[in-house]
Order: structure tokens, then C-alpha cells, then sequence
């Protein structure tokens, strides 16, 4: 894409101190042109004055999104064409294809406020040591019950305060630290340094929305980065409008994969990073007694969420916490198949620049 100047930047190109870092944004799509096409709009809005956009098309079963990014956006998008399922597969296409010194994620299903990217990646220039920011998801309408329940009980949102975790300094709080990668953001809304993510080998392709694994694949960037020694930040300022799922079939099947992804990011965490056992194993009993604390308080306590709504009155039903209690059991199951899929297709990460490009 081309920044608001009309030409397109080079990498590095003119930037001091504070400023903004080129930057790649990534969306991965798969049959969802309509909702792909406002995300674009919204994406080429930007204030941001040095960036590129790169469609994914992942798995495509139709032309419907390579027609569209050619007829409408010609050539302010890049468009490339994954054929293996998986949205981290995706993802680690657009990283490889990235020619920003940052790469930003969002997805197809959001809105991006006119200042998101450049708040999303101000603070990559204000401190070197950060290797990923991730910022603030709000809901776009609140129409249906389910989106309503859903943003009852904290959404997507992490809140309104900025916070920087680092890992020489671990929150008193979070005695599973990073492990409790939930807290720190979500793939529909986060950057991270180009180097950083490539150093550790992106993420794992066996995790992800459209594998066996069901999701994840954002919490395992996370923790990878920060177990190299990186900070994360998380601003509220870098704003993106997410259209929630619609109905009580969405929310079950959004509740399940939850689960699914939250052990299927930790089993492949502990499998590519098998060190990390013993961090993770002496956490383990603290973080568990902390989690009972925070279930005994959300089960009575009706303030505090990111949409204002009282938890008395949207109570989150049981079926719903059984469904992610499901999700947590099958979870490294579910990893387990997704790597054999992918060894029995003959997947392998690719290299930087080798995006599947297509005309």
C-alpha cells in the first residue's frame, strides 16, 4: 500500500527518532470479501505515513478476494496466496512477504480507527527493547444477545491502561508469567518487530483458527518473544472495531476454541521451547490457586468490564465454561493432529521474501 504521501516509502527511509517504523499490515482472509473489503478501507485510511497492506488469501475455494483486492484496490494492496490451511500458516506467509522493519496483524472482521497503526507502532521507536505492541479491541455494534454476553464478561479488551510487560521484571500478579499470554493482547490487534518474530520462527503452523488446534496461534508469538527477552506493551490508544460473532452457535463454537487454543499454544510452547518446562511447571500451582480466586470473584462480582455491562445481569452461562473446560482437555490433541496434517502436506515455514505472491 502506499503511505499518505502517494509514494510508496523505503524501509527505514526517513525515520528519526519517534517517528512511526515502516510497517507491513498483514490481514489473512478466507471467503469473506464484504467483510474484507471494509477492513481494507478502514486499513488504507491510515494516518500512519509509511506502510504497506498484504492480503493472505488462505485455502481460497474461490477468486472472490484475489477479484476483489485486484479490481478495487489495484495496487495499494499486495495480495498472496496461501494454499495450506491455518490462520498462523497465514500469518507466517504474510511475515515472510513483510517488508516493514514492523508487521502488524489485524483480521478481516475489524475496523481500524484512522490512528490505530501509527499508535500501534510509535512505541517500537520510543524503546528498542520492545518486540511486540499489542492494543485495543472494542466492539463495533452490540445488536444480538450473544455479542452483548460476550462483551459482558471482557470481550476482547485488556482494558485502558497502558501497560509494559517485561520479563526481567515479572507482574506480582500473574504468577504464571508469560504464560498467561490472554492478558497481553489478541492476534486481531498486534505488532511486532519484523526481526524479532522471524528470530523465533513466527508462529507455530499448527496453531490457529482453521486447524485442528482451533486458535492460539497469537498467545504462542506472545510468549516466544518474551521468553527470548523481549517487552511487550499493550496501549489502548491503537484502536480497532471488531464485529463480534452473531449468534449463541458462534458463542459456543468461540467458547470451545478458546479452550482448545489456550492448551494447544501451551503444548506447542513447551514442544518448540521444551526449557521452558521447568519455568512453567514451578508456576503452575500458584497460578492455578490464582485463577480460583479470580473464578470466585467473577462469579459475584458484577462491575469492571470494558462494555459497561453488569455481569449479574448477562451471567456467563455454565454451558459455555463446560464447552471451554472441553476446549482445555482437547486442546493438545488437537495441536498433536494439526502437526500431522501438516507433516502429511508437506508443510515447511517459509523464508522471508518467499510469499506466495500471485498476479
Amino acid at each position: 500500500a502506499l503511505g499518505r504521501t502517494g509514494a510508496e516509502a523505503a524501509p527505514g527511509a526517513g525515520a528519526g527518532p519517534g517517528t512511526p517504523p515502516f510497517t507491513t499490515v498483514v490481514v489473512a482472509t478466507r471467503e469473506r470479501a464484504g467483510q474484507l473489503a471494509r477492513a481494507l478501507d478502514s486499513l488504507l485510511a491510515q494516518d500512519h505515513p509509511r506502510y504497506e497492506v498484504v492480503v493472505v488469501d488462505n485455502a481460497p475455494v474461490t477468486d472472490e478476494t484475489h477479484d476483489l483486492v485486484h479490481r478495487k484496490y489495484g495496487e495499494r494492496v499486495r495480495y498472496l496466496r496461501e494454499p495450506v490451511p491455518g490462520l498462523a500458516v497465514a500469518h507466517n506467509a504474510g511475515l515472510a512477504g513483510a517488508r516493514g522493519e514492523v508487521v502488524a496483524f489485524t483480521d478481516d472482521d475489524v475496523v481500524a480507527d484512522p490512528r490505530w497503526l501509527t499508535e500501534l507502532t510509535a512505541p517500537f521507536a520510543a524503546d528498542p527493547r520492545l518486540g511486540c505492541v499489542t492494543g485495543l479491541i472494542l466492539p463495533a455494534r452490540l445488536r444480538t444477545p450473544a455479542q452483548v454476553l460476550l462483551e459482558s464478561h471482557g470481550g476482547f479488551a485488556k482494558g485502558f491502561t497502558p501497560t509494559t510487560y517485561d520479563p526481567r521484571r515479572p507482574p506480582r500478579d500473574e504468577p504464571l508469567f508469560p504464560f498467561t499470554a490472554g492478558r497481553f493482547g489478541s492476534g486481531a490487534n498486534m505488532a511486532f518487530r519484523t526481526g524479532v518474530l522471524r528470530a523465533v520462527g513466527g508462529f507455530d503452523p499448527a496453531t490457529g483458527a482453521g486447524t485442528p488446534a482451533r486458535g492460539g496461534d497469537d498467545l504462542y508469538g506472545f510468549v516466544r518473544v518474551l521468553a527470548q527477552g523481549h517487552r511487550l506493551r499493550y496501549t489502548p490508544y491503537a484502536l480497532v472495531w471488531h464485529h463480534h460473532r452473531e449468534t449463541w452457535a458462534d458463542l459456543e463454537t468461540q467458547a470451545y476454541g478458546y479452550g482448545a487454543g489456550l492448551t494447544a499454544y501451551l503444548t506447542a510452547v513447551l514442544v518448540d521451547r521444551p526449557a521452558l518446562l521447568p519455568a512453567f511447571l514451578a508456576r503452575l500451582p500458584g497460578g492455578l490457586a490464582h485463577a480460583r480466586s479470580l473464578t470466585a470473584v467473577r462469579d459475584t462480582d458484577g462491575g469492571g468490564t470494558p462494555g459497561g455491562h453488569d455481569t449479574r445481569t448477562h451471567p456467563w452461562p455454565r454451558r459455555l465454561s463446560r464447552l471451554q473446560r472441553r476446549g482445555m482437555l482437547y486442546g493438545p490433541v488437537g495441536y498433536l493432529r494439526a502437526r500431522r496434517a501438516l507433516r502429511d502436506a508437506g508443510y515447511r515455514r517459509p523464508d522471508a521474501d518467499s510469499g506466495r505472491e500471485t498476479p
